[in-house]
């Protein structure tokens, strides 16, 4: 047997433990991706003769689940919120970055302190993640998809943006409190997320100030969702070309949209190009 490195050696073993494959044709597949094993396993799944996912990974998860409960005799399916804190701090996100955001969507988090063993095994399994050190390696891809604008169910940005409503409800809750809307558009509307920002327009900073000085009122899902389609269109026409008074718009975005013409003279004789002043 070739002479192996001893981090060959351990990716050796947990690509082997993932696949249930022998360790010759584990290094093999290893060798050809850079020994990376997130894109390995990848690789593995994606090839035309691979079989379904066995449940090794699913016992590797529900192991992994099972650390981290807070209470395992009355709620054995369930992280709670201290479990979940030393979770994502084990993970190594940052309860201040957007990606955070991202993995409780995957995962299907019912609340931002919480976790089930379901949303946990299935969203860990899909992205081929079965323990801390292959979930750590699918970190940079979801940070780096954040950033793209896209309504494609497909976007990870899409996805996050529209979960997000749901983690920021409290129970019984039905639309999100102003402040708490606020804050979650500034973390996935800003960099390192998204940047909602044209050449001439600062749209974010406009829209908070809007929200919180003419608005003042809870947001309701459809504002939550149409807001996301109103940034997406406005990142590739800032000028409101597609804008139409006559479209089925909520009345905030209607507001919203009177508001950012007044404050960039829109049809007063201002420039077009002219980089708006606060």
């Amino acid at each position: 047997m070739p002479s192996y490195t001893p981090t060959q050696k351990t990716a050796i073993g947990q690509f082997a433990g993932i696949t249930n494959v022998k360790d010759s044709a584990a290094a093999k597949l290893l060798k050809s991706n850079n020994w990376n094993v997130q894109q390995a396993v990848n690789a593995f799944y994606q090839s035309n003769n691979a079989s379904t996912p066995p449940s090794q990974i699913e016992t590797t998860l529900n192991k992994l689940f099972d650390k981290y409960r807070d209470n395992p005799k009355d709620e054995p399916d369930t992280i709670g919120v201290e479990g979940s804190m030393r979770y994502l701090g084990d993970l190594g996100v940052s309860l201040e970055e957007p990606v955070l955001l991202a993995v409780l969507t995957e995962l299907e988090a019912p609340t931002m302190g919480e976790l089930t063993r379901q949303g946990f095994v299935d969203g860990w399994r899909r992205l081929r993640a079965p323990d801390i050190s292959t979930q750590k390696s699918s970190l940079p891809k979801l940070r780096a998809d954040l950033p793209i604008a896209s309504l494609s169910p497909a976007s990870i940005f899409h996805r996050t943006y529209r979960y997000a409503f749901r983690l920021g409800l409290s129970p019984g809750q039905r639309t999100l409190p102003l402040d708490t809307a606020v804050e979650y558009f500034k973390l996935l509307l800003s960099p390192p997320a998204l940047a909602w920002n044209t050449p001439t327009t600062p749209w974010l900073d406009l829209w908070v100030t809007f929200l919180t000085e003419n608005w003042k009122k809870a947001i309701s899902k459809d504002v939550w969702e149409q807001t996301e389609v109103f940034v997406v269109k406005s990142l590739e026409d800032e000028g409101m070309g597609w804008w139409s008074e006559e479209g089925a718009w909520p009345s905030c975005l209607d507001e919203f949209v009177a508001y950012v013409r007044e404050k960039r003279g829109d049809g007063k004789g201002g420039e077009e190009g002219e980089e708006m002043e606060l």
